[in-house]
C-alpha cells in the first residue's frame, strides 16, 4: 500500500488499476472473475455448499496468483476488501466493454 492514506473510493480505484498494470495479472483477474460469475450461477440453479465455497477459492487463486508471480505486489484486499472487491468487479466490466485494456 502507498504511504498516502487513500480517502475516497476514486483515489483507491487509481491505486488499484495502478497495482494491476501488468497484462498477465489482468487476464488471471478477468478469467477469475468470469469464473466466479458463471460457478456462481451454477451454484444457484444446482445449490451445493461445495460451489458456494469454492467462489472465493476461485477468484482469488487467479488473481493472486497474477499479483505474486507476475505484478509482483501483495492484493489490496489485505488492506480494503470492500473497495477491492467492488473494483475487481468494476475492473472486469472496463475490460469486457474496452475502457481499460489488458
Amino acid at each position: 500500500m502507498p504511504n498516502k492514506i487513500l480517502k475516497t473510493y476514486t483515489e483507491f480505484y487509481a491505486f488499484y488499476l495502478n497495482e494491476h498494470k501488468n497484462k498477465t495479472c489482468r487476464i488471471l483477474h478477468f478469467v477469475g472473475t468470469t469464473l466466479v460469475f458463471i460457478t456462481t450461477g451454477i451454484a444457484i440453479y444446482i445449490n451445493t455448499w461445495q460451489l458456494w465455497i469454492a467462489i472465493p477459492i476461485i477468484g482469488y487463486s487467479f488473481a493472486w496468483v497474477g499479483h505474486f508471480f507476475f505484478e509482483k505486489n501483495k492484493p489490496a484486499i489485505f488492506k480494503h476488501p470492500f473497495w477491492s472487491l467492488y473494483s475487481d468487479f468494476k475492473m472486469f466490466f472496463e475490460l469486457l466493454v474496452g475502457k481499460i485494456r489488458f
